[in-house]
């Protein structure tokens, strides 16, 4: 087999990350390995494997005809027999497709939105699935959604997997107290809910002030950035929570942390949860997409329903004033990680699916 996957940018996101481990992963279990970034490269260009082919194709607009030559050509050149385009760069695969009729397209969906999208982006979306070979889904959720939505029937649910990088450099020194680290590594975006992590912060600044939060993830300085930044000052949290961006040195960050948080309102399976898990960080997590098949609630983490405040505290403080409690939870959820989100076990699985197509 011949696989290429294709991803809109390098930055530091989920659906990024995963693109850059599949084709990582990929590369030595099959004939070829690729990867393809359309618009943008970023910070993860430096995870890909020097050994994996790379293709950066400057994409200028959505109908760029020249970048989808180029990509025809790539394929071409390559023998290449599937393109796996990540999220929104399903469109344009289907473009190649038309150019280049042989090639197979296997879309990964990992927006864990997706089953609220424009009407406009739907019916584009349920157009282009009836060229594609397979889907593989990041939750049940959208498993279900795709098969009653889309045309292609061939859906399969792969959790994400992630490695960490025993090699990378350490760049990053976070602020705040040493050992009183509370991290959350996630994109300024809505879906990410960014305001329970504000509101969490200022309740617990009036028992614990010593206890920060480091958010780290890419900063689109956009509305939704501004509203967070404007956050803080109202609410007097300037000592209280830092932004970073997007930084390259997840394993050095995570390892200045005490406990990890994820704040979202929706989500497939988050890959910064799996990289929690990896270095064995106590969590507390909303309740959403695939979460609760990963972290037991009070065995290997804590679970609270989206925006409850209240009780985020609750599960946080337990974890606060009892250090035995945070190693056990780390712990727990390294085994449940190693268990049931290892590399070798979902490639296995996603090159019998393939196979099977």
């Amino acid at each position: 087999m011949r696989i290429v996957q294709i991803i809109d940018s390098l930055e530091i996101g989920g659906a990024e990350k995963m693109a850059i481990n599949y084709a990582n992963a990929l590369y030595g279990n099959i004939e070829f390995s690729g990867l393809v970034a359309t618009r943008a490269e970023g910070n993860l260009k430096n995870q890909l494997k020097k050994s994996v082919s790379y293709l950066f194709l400057q994409k200028k607009s959505t109908l760029d005809f020249g970048a989808v030559l180029r990509l025809k050509r790539y394929c071409k050149e390559n023998k290449v027999d599937y393109l796996q385009p990540h999220s929104s760069s399903y469109f344009i695969a289907l473009l190649v497709k038309f150019f280049y009729p042989k090639i197979k397209i296997i879309w990964h969906d990992h927006n864990g939105l997706s089953e609220f999208i424009s009407s406009e982006k739907s019916l584009a979306l349920k157009i282009a699935s009836f060229f594609f070979k397979g889907i593989i889904v990041v939750n049940y959720k959208l498993k279900d959604w795709a098969e009653k939505e889309l045309n292609c029937k061939k859906v399969i649910y792969l959790p994400n997997f992630t490695t960490i990088d025993s090699l990378e450099s350490v760049e990053t020194i976070l602020k705040g107290e040493r050992g009183k680290r509370i991290l959350c590594l996630a994109n300024l975006r809505d879906q990410k809910n960014h305001f329970l992590l504000l509101d969490v912060a200022e309740k617990l600044k009036k028992t614990n002030p010593d206890w920060t939060f480091h958010l780290v993830g890419k900063d689109f300085e956009d509305e939704y950035s501004k509203q967070i930044k404007k956050l803080i000052l109202n609410k007097s949290l300037e000592n209280n929570v830092f932004i970073y961006g997007s930084k390259n040195d997840v394993k050095n960050i995570i390892n200045q942390s005490n406990i990890a948080i994820l704040t979202s309102k929706s989500e497939g399976l988050p890959v910064a949860l799996i990289e929690y898990g990896l270095l064995k960080m106590p969590v507390v997590s909303t309740k959403v997409g695939e979460i609760p098949l990963v972290i037991k609630d009070s065995v290997n983490g804590f679970i609270v329903n989206v925006n409850d405040v209240d009780l985020f505290c609750q599960k946080l403080l337990l974890l606060i004033q009892d250090e035995n409690l945070r190693v056990q939870m780390g712990n727990s959820l390294y085994e449940t990680i190693i268990r049931n989100h290892s590399e070798k076990g979902i490639v296995a699985n996603y090159l019998n699916w393939v196979l099977s197509l």
